[in-house]
């Protein structure tokens, strides 16, 4: 699971008053996917749409939850289902694009190791050592399943699919998809700090302000870049607030090696993405905390298409930040 840690200037009222008619304010919030989520958008007839976005979500849940028993994806880690819905297509489409950009270092079938450390949605009572982790790792690659279509094809009999590290962007794109045909021009959707806006936000007739956390260990908060989002998606994947310390004080994040199969040692606490999609935010997000400063430099330099803001730590344990392709910085 990945932390994400963002704040909004939302200024919401009831209703509020624009240049040239009355526009009301609908801020629509709850609980989904272990997290919240918080839409709000402006409409001239005081529109509602929470029965609508809430079926998104659980149909979205029913499809690729791995924390729900009879989802999809949960039928097809038990083996008990092949043929998938549309949203599990494009999420599928989606990590498959991303897993061979990055050469394979976002991978949806680390899943297993996921919960062999303890990191998922299933709880692992086995002692961990090198022989067993070798053992897991032979089902770890996402080209040994294929999809046709909307049939999956496995060429090894126990992949585990998770896509708990790009579902929640992809949610946040369907109901951008929903309002944009709803005819809604102004609007902020956010899951968990996954989050895709639209136009201004007409309760103060500006942009969408939004803030990067910094990583605080003590778990007091601060916030270290804030900045408007314009016309775009943002995800931020955070390592500091999950992780494991070894013998040594080294500190290991929840995001596993896709090439070990061990939890990640990195330096970078933090990694924000801005991009078209929040589907491609989030994915890109994992990636980029698993590869480290350096990795992400070079990748960005080929990638002018995503942003990218990192807080790490150097040498001394004292933060530093990169702001990469023009990321928008206060």
């Amino acid at each position: 699971m990945k932390y994400r840690f963002i704040f909004f200037y939302l200024g919401i009222l009831v209703s509020c008053l624009s240049c040239d008619q009355e526009l009301a304010i609908t801020k629509l919030n709850g609980p989904i996917f272990g997290t919240f989520y918080e839409v709000t958008y402006s409409s001239s007839n005081n529109e509602n749409h929470q029965k609508s976005i809430d079926s998104i979500f659980s149909v979205i849940n029913t499809s690729m939850s791995n924390y729900q028993t009879d989802s999809d994806i949960s039928k097809v880690n038990k083996h008990q289902l092949d043929v998938v819905d549309a949203h599990f297509v494009e999420v599928f489409k989606a990590s498959k694009n991303i897993y061979k950009v990055t050469n394979g270092v976002f991978d949806p079938t680390i899943g297993t190791l996921v919960n062999a450390w303890n990191f998922g949605s299933e709880l692992n009572k086995t002692k961990l050592d090198s022989l067993r982790i070798d053992s897991l790792m032979q089902f770890v690659g996402f080209d040994k399943i294929e999809l046709k279509k909307n049939t999956l094809i496995k060429t090894t009999p126990k992949p585990y699919l998770d896509f708990n590290a790009i579902a929640k962007g992809y949610a946040v794109d369907v109901v951008a998809a929903f309002l944009d045909a709803k005819n809604h021009d102004n609007y902020l959707i956010n899951i968990g700090g996954e989050l895709r806006v639209k136009g201004i936000n007409t309760a103060k007739q500006s942009g969408w302000t939004v803030g990067i956390e910094n990583p605080n260990f003590d778990g007091s908060q601060s916030y270290d870049n804030v900045f408007v989002l314009k016309d775009k998606a943002m995800a931020t994947s955070g390592t500091y607030r999950k992780f494991k310390l070894d013998a040594n004080g080294n500190r290991y994040a929840h995001i596993i090696n896709t090439k070990t199969g061990y939890p990640t040692k990195t330096n970078i606490l933090s990694v924000s993405v801005i991009a078209d999609s929040c589907m491609m935010a989030d994915g890109y997000a994992t990636a980029f905390q698993a590869m480290g400063v350096e990795r992400v430099k070079a990748f960005l330099a080929q990638h002018p298409e995503l942003q990218a803001y990192l807080i790490f730590e150097n040498i001394n344990k004292d933060f530093e930040v990169l702001a990469l392709n023009n990321f928008p910085t206060k």
